[in-house]
């Protein structure tokens, strides 16, 4: 996990000490980037050059180096840390069984064993209700 923005890592560090450690005890468990003139977030194309920032986004990206998943929000919409959560645990199930995930999966809940027998049949183990928690 890592985080990335155009600011510098003197502003990362008053940011993780004077905001972040009051809001997670110790401040975010993980390294903040700085990306000055934006390259990184021009490769993934979240750099808005006339301001001059990264917009939000958030990328899964597999041991493999290739992007499974990605987001991109304006500011004024914050991110969903239980929906990153979420597909990180159904990305690293399928990696490890081969699996896939319904919409809503959580973890312990059914998932889907892909192949020709499924073909017609996905209503007979998943139900619409479910991508909503109800189960």
């Amino acid at each position: 996990m890592l985080a990335i923005s155009v600011d510098s890592k003197f502003s990362h560090k008053i940011w993780q000490e004077t905001e972040l450690s009051k809001m997670v005890s110790g401040g975010v468990p993980y390294p903040i980037l700085s990306d000055p003139g934006g390259k990184i977030g021009t490769l993934y194309g979240v750099y808005d050059e006339e301001a001059g920032v990264n917009v939000r986004g958030r990328f899964i990206i597999d041991p493999d180096g290739v992007i499974q998943a990605m987001e991109v929000l304006t500011p004024p919409v914050g991110r969903n840390v239980s929906e990153l959560i979420r597909q990180v645990n159904a990305y690293q199930h399928h990696r490890a069984t081969g699996d896939v995930m319904p919409s809503g999966w959580e973890p312990g809940r059914q998932t889907l064993k892909p192949g020709s027998s499924l073909v017609g049949r996905v209503w007979e183990v998943w139900k619409p209700e479910y991508a909503f928690g109800k189960r």
